[in-house]
């Protein structure tokens, strides 16, 4: 289970980053869709940096929830914006990578509760 724990890291991971970097690098596709919902070329540029420190965050063992929670937030805003913009094929493709974060939120809870319990004996 920690194998795969560990590859969804690294998948959400190099997701994150990747959708920062596409805001901060100003991709033609995420400047127009973005500012069509009324975002200006900085607030761009500081979603997509909050993207990038949610997914180097969950590299970062100690904080690895807060990446995570940061990640599922900006991941809910892309998809609610892809909602409200009609594409339901791709809001539905999109909730995938916020169950994934989640999951691993949830499974680093598990993990630290039972090192605890290991050290407790």
């Amino acid at each position: 289970m920690k194998i795969l724990h560990l590859a969804l890291i690294v998948i959400i991971t190099l997701l994150a980053i990747a959708a920062g970097m596409a805001k901060l690098l100003g991709s033609p596709q995420e400047v127009q869709f973005l500012k069509g919902f009324g975002f200006n070329s900085l607030l761009i540029m500081i979603y997509g940096l909050v993207q990038v420190t949610g997914g180097v965050l969950l590299v970062i063992p100690k904080t690895l929830k807060l990446g995570a929670t940061i990640t599922v937030f900006a991941f809910s805003l892309s998809c609610i914006l892809i909602a409200v913009s009609g594409n339901y094929a791709f809001f539905l493709i999109s909730i995938l990578p916020i169950a994934i974060t989640a999951f691993i939120f949830w499974q680093s809870s598990k993990f630290a509760h039972d090192k605890s319990l290991k050290q407790d004996k």
